[in-house]
């Protein structure tokens, strides 16, 4: 196992709260304090969020633990998403809050795990975990999916990404954004999002169209064509309206147009 800046930072985070918040202390000691590294802190927090279903948190623990052991990658995406919700988010003021209670965060880690579990042929537990969190999260992300690291959800209530999206590295998205298909048509059929795009509240981005590096769609927006890069568009169809001043608007978070 991994020890890192990012869990030790938590872990201080988490000690501290402890003699602020005493009320707190056997929450963040189970969750953290106890815990020997960031795999088995956030195995076991999301077995505690995911279980009491068809499945036993222990039994969840053991698998979310199984997959941090088969690809170590999984913890390295995890810390950057960390990172960045601390980084572009202005309510998040330490890593132990978006650890604790982000449900952006909580979401993407397990679609991580779900997505390990599909590649390896386990789909039907990875459907489960689907299924779970879009329960528990309001965040329904295909276990196909293909998802970078650097990635912020903010605030996530009704997130939807389907089988064959593609989301790359350092991609800022808002609640209610779709990256949906357009009917029912088969195969890659799904938004191709790459690094550094913003992605506004309430978005729609449909059928298998390309978000240019770095572009911005504006909130409620409807995308059924490609977007080019470092473009910024709105409206139902959204159409274009300029230029992004930044190179990356994911990082900056700035949705004005």
């Amino acid at each position: 196992m991994t020890d890192d800046s990012v869990w030790k930072q938590l872990s201080r985070e988490a000690a501290m709260a402890a003699k602020r918040e005493p009320i707190l202390a056997n929450l963040l000691h189970a969750s953290i304090l106890d815990r020997s590294c960031l795999e088995e802190a956030l195995s076991y927090r999301l077995a505690r969020k995911l279980g009491h279903h068809a499945v036993s948190e222990e039994y969840l623990q053991e698998v979310f633990m199984d997959a941090f052991r088969n690809d170590p990658n999984i913890v390295e995406d995890v810390r950057q998403d960390l990172i960045a919700v601390k980084t572009r988010d202005p309510a998040c003021i330490d890593y132990l809050s978006s650890f604790l209670h982000f449900k952006g965060f909580q979401a993407l880690t397990a679609y991580r795990i779900a997505h390990n579990l599909y590649k390896r042929g386990r789909k039907d537990i990875a459907f489960y975990l689907q299924s779970i969190m879009s329960e528990v999260f309001q965040v329904d992300i295909h276990p196909a999916a293909q998802i970078g690291r650097g990635i912020l959800i903010d605030h996530a209530t009704s997130i939807v990404v389907g089988e064959t999206a593609v989301i790359e590295n350092n991609v800022s998205l808002l609640h209610e954004v779709t990256l949906g298909g357009t009917g029912k048509e088969t195969g890659d059929r799904h938004p191709k999002v790459r690094q550094g795009v913003l992605i506004g509240a309430g978005a729609k981005i449909l059928g298998n169209v390309e978000i240019g590096e770095g572009a911005k769609i504006g909130a409620g927006s409807v995308v059924l064509e490609d977007v080019q890069a470092h473009t910024t568009v709105a409206g139902v169809p959204a159409t274009v309206v300029g230029e992004t001043r930044e190179d990356s608007p994911a990082l900056d978070m700035d949705h004005k147009l």
